[in-house]
């Protein structure tokens, strides 16, 4: 069974894979990190600023402990 059933396509229509697409320390202390409903949200914002110097994101949410 295919683990990541949603595809993403860059402007060019190669396939992109998720995987392959680095995780920001900011996207590591998120309260969404590992959530299975932002993940496909989350992916399309770090590929979106994969070369860009300081990543940023509107709907990041601290982990509380």
């Amino acid at each position: 069974m295919d683990e990541n059933p949603i595809h993403f396509y860059d402007d060019d229509g190669t396939e992109v894979n998720p995987d392959l697409i680095a995780k920001p320390s900011l996207c590591t202390s998120c309260a969404k990190d590992d959530d299975p409903d932002e993940e496909p949200l989350c992916t399309l914002n770090r590929f979106d600023q994969q070369d860009e110097e300081d990543f940023q994101c509107e709907a990041y949410v601290p982990k509380t402990d």
